[in-house]
């Protein structure tokens, strides 16, 4: 079992279309082991935090080059939400 954290922060002015995009990718995450654990949004409305899990590393990795994930990161372009993952553990 994979876990992951994702730090999700949209451009200002682009918070609509990165939730949007959020939402769609997220749904993605089936098709590839993968499971949204939990899914919090900053107050202000501008980043989101996601907890993820993957059966295995390889579910995650073909997650990463998914092609309709990798088209619609391309079509927003400039607006594509900054993301920092970081696996972690439980303690």
């Amino acid at each position: 079992m994979l876990t992951l954290v994702a730090v999700v922060e949209y451009p200002a002015g682009a918070e609509a279309a990165g939730q949007r995009y959020e939402d769609t990718v997220l749904a993605l995450l089936g098709r590839h082991g993968g499971e949204l654990e939990r899914r919090l949004r900053g107050v202000g409305g501008q980043c989101e935090v996601h907890v993820i899990r993957f059966a295995d590393r390889a579910g995650y990795e073909s997650f990463l080059v998914d092609p309709e994930r990798a088209a619609l990161r391309a079509a927003l372009g400039a607006d594509a939400p900054d993301t920092r993952v970081i696996e972690v553990h439980e303690v």
